[in-house]
């Protein structure tokens, strides 16, 4: 798997994605009891909607072609990631953009990321678990990006429990990984201190 070719394709759509996101701050009735996002905050919210459902699609179709059990139990926690921010999608009056469909989605950046993904993934086993490897390096970096943007503890508190869950997942990936090729796993997107850090290491 050529990881430079995936991870220029990675960064190039996670930031044209975000940057095409809708944002409608403040959408939504009661009478002006709904908080009002700034735009970074509804645009982080409504990408990480779908950055999550991404993640949860690509692992599950990793476990229906390789059948191995940390794909399953991490896409059901991307699940739960996914609902989570969708109840903020809705608190603060913003159109949810993800679609029903596994593995079909609005934006057309993530479509071509998923696709992409999906493709170096059926590979091999290997290759699937690197792209989950990376996967939740590159979600890492973005929810401590965003919540550097926010102030709103609801939001903060949410963000908190996918970073840890992100870590959590990557240290799965990262342990399926090592046992395959009886090495050490390295960095693809965060600093390599980074990723030893959030090991152990």
């Amino acid at each position: 798997m050529n990881r430079r070719t995936l991870l220029a394709l990675v960064v190039g759509c996670m930031i044209a994605g975000w940057m095409l996101q809708p944002v409608i701050a403040g959408k939504g009735g009661g009478g002006g009891s709904v908080p009002v996002l700034t735009d970074e905050e509804a645009a982080d919210l409504l990408f990480m909607r779908e950055e999550e459902k991404l993640a949860r699609d690509v692992y599950i179709t990793f476990y229906d072609k390789w059948h191995n059990q940390v794909f399953d139990n991490i896409s059901q926690s991307e699940q739960k990631h996914t609902d989570a921010v969708l109840d903020l999608i809705l608190k603060y009056g913003l159109d949810d953009p993800a679609l029903p469909e596994v593995g079909e989605f609005a934006n057309a950046y993530l479509q071509d990321l998923y696709d992409e993904l999906i493709a170096i993934g059926m590979a091999s086993q290997l290759d699937a678990l690197y792209v989950g490897a990376l996967i939740e390096e590159v979600d890492i970096e973005d929810i401590v990006l965003s919540m550097e943007r926010t102030d709103k503890a609801d939001i903060l508190n949410v963000y908190g429990d996918l970073l840890a869950g992100s870590e959590s997942h990557l240290n799965a990936f990262v342990k399926n990984i090592e046992a395959i090729i009886d090495g050490t796993y390295e960095a693809q997107y965060i600093t390599q201190e980074e990723v030893d850090a959030i090991l152990g290491r």
